[in-house]
């Protein structure tokens, strides 16, 4: 795991707040998403299929940052569409930065080199570029050919400048053990960006390509064959290690989907990003009027094949937190990835 000890050491504690608070429900992270407009047609996602007048929107600022300070949340994933869109993305990252939220601003990095002069290299800041692997698996991937070479352009400039940058990498039942092998060897020794997250697709309703979405034994298989021969310890994966031991079948969890819930110009969203079941104006009531007993595989055939970050990310690391042995071997990884 190769989360900055700084960041590491705020959630840590954090999280013992909420315990002592004897809260049940709380947000790690809040995905918000301050318009859903986007430069590119990805095959597995739906936002550019709302309406033309929705997709004109703006979130105002001060609603953005208004929602993630009523959440509580420590840290806010920035998404969309694509945020860098947003006429004023710059200046709801600089508000949240200022509170000490830590930001992951998500982007296809088509405006990244644009837009990187309005933005301050930061230890709570991050770009959060999308990368599904080599130039012709990505571009056709985003149904775009260039967007792989400009994402990779951009990455460097953006770590040129002093900015921190991750990636994200979904696959799909396409890939294989060599192709998430290649593009993970590709960002962690090449481009050396400083943390990387994947996950396995989800069928996403809305998305126009749902034949290529992993099932849960079929997500098992891929991620133990990759990780084998030490990959999984050498690559800077910004994941808690039994989320990682989650992904290869070595535990089960329950899905904890109020832990990262979603903000967008419709309201928090019921129970997740990737499921609509209506939204609510304030963060109370999607935690408080919201049954989550009714989600999750095994409860709503819609979470049959979701082993998502989403949902498990947050169950991994409250388990972390409540073990000795494996809050000592998360801070073992942290430390030892702080080192390279």
């Amino acid at each position: 795991m190769a989360m900055p000890l700084r960041q590491s050491v705020k959630v840590a504690t954090y999280l013992a707040e909420q315990k002592l608070r004897r809260r049940d429900k709380f947000p790690l992270i809040v995905e918000l998403e301050p318009l859903f407009a986007c430069n590119l047609k990805c095959e597995g996602c739906g936002k550019i299929q709302h309406p033309a007048g929705v997709l004109k929107q703006r979130m105002p600022v001060a609603q953005a940052v208004g929602a993630v300070l009523e959440s509580g949340a420590p840290m806010v994933s920035i998404a969309g569409g694509e945020p860098l869109m947003h006429p004023q993305i710059d200046e709801i990252a600089r508000q949240l930065v200022a509170r000490r939220k830590y930001v992951f601003l998500c982007t296809n990095a088509l405006l990244m080199r644009k837009k990187m002069d309005r933005f301050t290299p930061s230890p709570y800041f991050a770009f959060a570029v999308h990368i599904d692997g080599l130039r012709e698996r990505h571009d056709e991937s985003v149904a775009k050919e260039g967007v792989f070479d400009e994402a990779v352009e951009a990455i460097k400039e953006a770590k040129r400048r002093g900015f921190r940058v991750t990636t994200n990498s979904t696959f799909f039942n396409t890939d294989t053990p060599q192709t998430v092998v290649e593009v993970l060897n590709y960002l962690n020794d090449e481009l050396e960006v400083d943390e990387m997250m994947i996950s396995p697709a989800y069928a996403y309703e809305k998305a126009p390509d749902q034949e290529h979405f992993l099932g849960v034994e079929q997500t098992r298989e891929l991620f133990r064959k990759a990780f084998a021969g030490g990959n999984r310890r050498r690559w800077r994966l910004n994941h808690s290690p039994l989320f990682l031991d989650f992904l290869e079948g070595k535990v089960d969890f329950p899905c904890t989907a109020w832990a990262i819930p979603n903000y967008s110009l419709f309201g928090w969203q019921r129970p997740c990003y990737l499921m609509s079941d209506g939204y609510v104006p304030t963060y109370r009531e999607l935690i408080e009027d919201t049954d989550w007993d009714r989600y999750g595989r095994g409860k709503d055939p819609r979470c049959a094949n979701c082993m998502a970050h989403c949902g498990y990310e947050p169950t991994a690391v409250l388990a972390t937190m409540g073990s000795l042995k494996e809050s000592l071997r998360a801070l073992r990884e942290t430390v030892s990835g702080n080192r390279e």
